[in-house]
């Protein structure tokens, strides 16, 4: 465990440059002090770790030094295989990147890593989009990629989700994220806030040849996940009581996804008067209108109790479609 941890440790100095033993500690998920024990044993070892004092000081290696050991098991070997998805990057324009960079990592792996690798392709596939949907046109993808790459300002048209257009709005990009096979560009907008912008709806886009500073301490990851959070909380505005069929129990999870999960995890039984192996949950549910088109997808599987403004919403739906369809075509 210490070895593959002196390692990690080694590598990232290597990679990164000067970290701080708190960043150190972070990443290898260990305490400050046993980071202190852990450079000073390389040190000991002969690798020329050179700490840096002051308010931006750290640890570094001296500069020129490099290891060629990777330490790679198979597993680890395998992943890197795994960990490119050929329909995103080619949508980045880098497609024939990766994998003339794959055919370069299995050349210089041992034989049998290199093997395992292959057989590791042959068995798995990752493909990102949802079924039933096809992919989002991102026809300015690439131009948006190069930008965040080269930490250029980009001048943009956009559309936004209720239609409203949006022409020369400058925007500072921060990064690109893929969530369910859909790219979403990170930026900061002129009143300094970050926010995230469907990809797919850039109707033009300009590079500008002025650059920009990215805000100090930003990360991309940290910044989604927080995002993803707020927007869960933002949509989930209420709960309704649902009595189910034993097929609406089997499709919840289906239509509903982890929300659907967690009502079946907290079920509770029929109550008397309720249909024969039906059952009662409390579902997590977003505003009434939204609702209302989720919950119809489970037909006549449910049948809503509660709040009564969700149940009368859905009768005053469901008889506007019954005399809509009971008219002659």
């Amino acid at each position: 465990m210490r070895a593959d941890r002196l390692l990690s440790l080694l590598l990232l100095l290597q990679n990164r440059g000067l970290m701080t033993a708190p960043e150190l500690a972070a990443e290898l998920e260990v305490s400050v002090r046993t980071v202190y024990r852990d450079i000073e044993a390389l040190g000991a070892s002969g690798v020329p770790v050179h700490a840096e004092r002051g308010p931006a000081g750290g640890y570094r290696l001296t500069d020129g030094y490099r290891t060629r050991l990777t330490g790679l098991t198979g597993a680890q070997a395998g992943s890197l295989f795994l960990a490119g998805v050929p329909g995103p990057a080619q949508d980045l324009g880098l497609g024939a990147d990766l994998a003339a960079a794959q055919l370069k990592l299995q050349a210089a792996l041992p034989a049998a890593l290199a093997d395992r690798a292959r057989r590791l392709q042959d068995r798995f596939h990752l493909d990102a989009p949802a079924w039933f949907r096809d992919a989002d046109p991102v026809p300015h993808l690439a131009q948006i990629a190069q930008a965040v790459w080269d930490q250029r300002v980009l001048l943009t048209h956009y559309r936004r989700w209720s239609g409203e257009e949006r022409a020369g709005r400058p925007l500072h990009p921060l990064g690109l994220v893929l969530k369910g096979g859909i790219w979403y560009l990170v930026a900061r907008a002129a009143d300094e806030r970050v926010r995230s912008y469907r990809v797919s709806r850039f109707l033009a886009v300009d590079t500008e040849e002025e650059g920009f500073e990215r805000p100090a301490g930003f990360g991309l990851a940290a910044y989604w996940a927080e995002s993803a959070r707020r927007m869960e909380r933002a949509t989930r505005q209420g709960t309704a009581r649902l009595l189910l069929s034993p097929r609406g129990s089997r499709l919840l999870p289906m239509q509903f996804g982890a929300a659907g999960a967690r009502a079946l995890a907290g079920a509770g039984p029929a109550e008397p008067g309720d249909p024969e192996g039906w059952i009662r949950v409390d579902l997590e549910v977003e505003s009434e209108a939204v609702a209302v088109g989720d919950l119809l997808r489970l037909g006549t599987e449910t049948e809503v109790l509660a709040p009564p403004e969700l149940r009368r919403a859905l009768a005053d739906t469901i008889a506007a479609l019954a005399e809509r369809y009971g008219r002659p075509a």
